[in-house]
């Protein structure tokens, strides 16, 4: 009993030393930092801001996570939260970082960033001829914002161009309509959702219930191109509309405790009509999880590009300056139980639309006019 006392005395001693030793050499590299703060603000070339320095240690630190996890401003956190409510000032694209450039997700329709030819996968490497490699996601966010109607100029590589692109974008007021609706040839009901926001679900609701008092309707179109994701809350209601029944997706953290797993309740607002999914390289996170869901239920043909793969869950965590902090905290995990994380969602008929001149919803739609002649048979 003793020797038992004595092993375990020894394990308690030999783990508070080891927590000791972890928490000694976190408080050096913390006065490390504060050292070489120090030293730059009184030996470098050029006077610095050392809030600004802070600022950019911070998002340092979030960045060497993942390109999904950074630090927000007050003023940022509160543009933020204006953006997820439907209307936000920029260019109108969603971006990440990637190899130490900006990575477009995709831009939404409609906004200057679309209109100027701006592409989901372009790296942006210069605003207004300013080097992008070296400075943080936040950093070039901020490059990028302006008084409304100035112009700037986005220099930027593009998978398959050798030549850099040169893109004069004006900055406008961002208003994002995200359902858009039509009734296309032989009745079939054609909705294009840009984003996932807090007035997603009911707008589409609204439109499947006005279609389907039209008795001729005879399939539906689902266009979730260049859709760079939003609401998790908005994705799994979105996904419920067409589903009867069925696990549309989860998600898994650090701690088992928080994951979750979420169902579809009884009823397919289209009443099971024949449905056909549009993604491309610009369908990301949210947009995925509605994709992938009806595609592992096989209710629906998916038809385009594979999709973006950002398959990780940001939350937002307020800061007691009014800032925030965007981290992820899980990932998330199709029907099927695959993640997808770095790969996406693959289509069932793959149409590239890598070319030039290539514009959603028009004459040269190639995708849409080829889900259009399937319907049709």
């Amino acid at each position: 009993m003793r020797k038992n006392l004595g092993i375990c005395f020894l394990f308690i001693f030999t783990f508070i030393q080891g927590v000791n030793s972890s928490e000694n050499d976190i408080y050096k590299k913390i006065d490390l930092f504060g050292e070489v703060l120090e030293k730059i603000n009184k030996e470098y070339v050029d006077e610095i801001n050392q809030s600004e320095s802070m600022d950019s240690a911070i998002n340092g630190l979030l960045q060497s996570l993942d390109p999904y996890s950074a630090y927000m401003s007050p003023e940022i956190f509160n543009e933020m939260q204006t953006e997820t409510s439907g209307e936000f000032g920029g260019l109108g694209i969603e971006v990440s970082m990637e190899s130490g450039v900006v990575k477009v997700i995709t831009p939404i329709d409609d906004t200057p960033a679309s209109r100027a030819g701006i592409k989901a996968g372009d790296y942006i490497i210069k605003i207004n001829n300013i080097q992008v490699q070296g400075k943080s996601l936040s950093e070039a966010v901020d490059l990028m914002r302006g008084p409304i109607g100035s112009g700037i100029e986005l220099t930027v590589r593009r998978r398959g161009v050798k030549k850099a692109l040169i893109f004069n974008v004006i900055r406008e007021i961002i208003q994002v309509q995200s359902v858009k609706a039509d009734l296309l040839e032989t009745n079939i009901g054609y909705i294009r959702l840009t984003s996932f926001n807090e007035n997603s679900d009911k707008q589409i609701e609204k439109k499947i219930i006005d279609f389907e008092k039209n008795k001729d309707v005879t399939a539906y179109i689902l266009d979730l191109r260049n859709n760079p994701g939003g609401l998790l809350s908005q994705a799994i209601k979105v996904s419920d509309f067409f589903l009867n029944n069925g696990e549309i997706v989860s998600t898994k953290s650090r701690k088992a405790s928080e994951n979750r797993k979420w169902f579809a309740d009884q009823g397919d607002l289209t009443n099971g009509k024949t449905l056909i999914v549009l993604i491309n390289y610009g369908s990301a996170s949210a947009s995925e999880i509605v994709a992938g869901a009806l595609k592992d239920h096989k209710r629906a043909i998916l038809i385009g590009e594979n999709s973006f793969g950002k398959g990780s869950v940001q939350s937002i965590i307020p800061l007691n300056n009014k800032g925030a902090i965007r981290l992820t905290v899980a990932k998330y995990y199709l029907p099927s139980g695959k993640s997808i994380s770095e790969v996406g969602v693959s289509p069932d008929i793959e149409i590239d639309e890598e070319t030039d001149d290539f514009i959603i919803k028009t004459e040269t739609d190639n995708q849409l006019n080829y889900a259009i002649k399937l319907l049709n048979g």
